[in-house]
């Protein structure tokens, strides 16, 4: 369906220090597709995903999710449509509750209370903390706020998840599990993240940024068995890739 695709038209955004932090980017990210944002610190990948969503508004060019323009008018409309986690999962755990957090945006957006709890339910589920609903967001692991923030998410029922770090802080258990749960969402998803492992594992496509701008776009694989370009984006090969002599050199 169209109102998976998404479009980046010729955007850019300034920080308020004057610093560049997307500068004339344009891209088109299909339905179905797993795309990972690569880039060093400062590169602008936090930047992309928060211009998607609402948070920043770009200065110049157009955004769309389909045929909907992401302006200050179509925001409910956008954040239906797409799921954001931030790069702090305690960002979005607020209440006394994880059922209540996870209840939040569809209760939000006016929902009958019997269709909140069906989306509460199959969202905790899927993510495989349906026991902890009635605990306190506090009181879990990492592991598990990463869990809960991408539940609040999924309850929304969104066409496009929205990734920022999501592997950030996470020991290797629950990692693994993330990846897991994450190649077994059929959505559209955008992932920002400094995990070149896991962008292998997940992402077919990869956009690298380099000072706001794409230094890449095309094949993960490529990119990652590529020291010398991912050098030049301020990366290092993927630590599974890394003494591997045929990447090292290409």
């Amino acid at each position: 369906m169209s109102h998976h695709i998404v479009d980046f038209k010729n955007i850019s955004y300034t920080y308020q220090d004057g610093n560049k932090g997307i500068e004339d980017l344009t891209a088109r990210i299909h339905h179905g597709e797993s795309v990972a944002i690569i880039g060093a610190n400062g590169a602008g990948k936090s930047t992309l995903l928060k211009l998607l969503v609402g948070i920043l508004m770009p200065e110049k060019g157009e955004i769309r999710l389909g045929e909907l323009p992401v302006t200050k008018k179509t925001l409910n409309l956008v954040r239906q449509q797409i799921g954001f986690t931030f790069q702090d999962p305690e960002d979005q755990l607020f209440n006394t509750s994880i059922y209540n957090d996870v209840a939040f945006g569809p209760r939000n957006y006016g929902l009958e209370e019997d269709e909140v709890k069906r989306r509460v339910i199959k969202a905790l589920q899927t993510v495989g903390i349906e026991h902890l609903m009635h605990r306190a967001p506090y009181k879990l692991s990492g592991g598990e706020k990463r869990a809960a923030a991408i539940a609040t998410v999924l309850s929304m029922e969104p066409n496009v998840l929205a990734m920022d770090e999501p592997s950030a802080a996470l020991d290797p258990r629950s990692r693994r599990r993330l990846i897991k749960l994450l190649q077994g969402f059929d959505h559209t998803k955008l992932i920002a993240t400094h995990d070149l492992d896991m962008a292998m594992e997940l992402c077919g496509r990869t956009i690298a940024l380099k000072n706001g701008r794409i230094a890449y776009d095309g094949p993960t694989i490529e990119i990652m068995t590529n020291s010398q370009l991912l050098e030049q984006c301020g990366l290092e090969l993927p630590l599974s890739l890394q003494g591997c002599s045929k990447c090292g050199h290409k």
